[in-house]
């Protein structure tokens, strides 16, 4: 199973390599990673994508945790989540379907940042099927010269967020609430 995981995690030297070492040394792949500071710069948001029997997910999750630099951690998967990928794809468009492909591509919600039939560049948001298609689509207008991807990030729904995302006074005041 497919498993989309994000990790608040504190913003030292090392602390990925300590991280995405557990998946080498059990033997799972990586399929993506995407990592940046939060608001906070102290605090960095880690998303990995990787595939597992869930008991082989848990175990890595579990060891996850025990790491000094993870401030939270949660399998999105397990709950209501959104989920985008980004993707920025050059193209080589024949002169004569130029105004199509841009056409084609302002109906997929994909804008369209160069125009140039030498240097057709789209960039598009969306899940990674969304993405998958559009390229495939794509490829039957035109050549696909280089295409870049973000891999996965999600965030889940509602008011639902890792401890560490929440500022003081955020936090103050939902303690403060729930101990109503």
């Amino acid at each position: 199973m497919r498993h989309v995981i994000s990790v608040l995690m504190q913003n030292e030297v090392g602390a990925l390599t300590r991280l995405t070492c557990l998946f080498s040394t059990r033997g799972y792949n990586i399929e993506s990673l995407n990592v940046a500071p939060t608001d906070d710069p102290l605090i960095s948001r880690l998303t990995v994508v990787t595939t597992g029997s869930d008991a082989a997910i848990d175990q890595i999750t579990k060891q996850m945790s025990k790491q000094i630099d993870v401030v939270d951690m949660i399998d999105m998967t397990l709950g209501d989540h959104f989920e985008r990928e980004l993707a920025l794809i050059k193209l080589r468009v024949p002169a004569d379907t130029n105004d199509a492909v841009a056409a084609f591509c302002q109906t997929r919600d994909a804008r369209v940042l160069d125009d140039t039939c030498a240097a057709f560049t789209v960039e598009f948001a969306g899940s990674t099927a969304e993405v998958d298609a559009l390229v495939a689509e794509l490829q039957q207008r035109a050549d696909v010269l280089a295409l870049v991807r973000s891999g996965s990030l999600g965030i889940s729904r509602g008011a639902r967020v890792l401890a560490g995302e929440m500022t003081p006074a955020v936090a103050e005041r939902q303690q403060a609430t729930t101990d109503r």
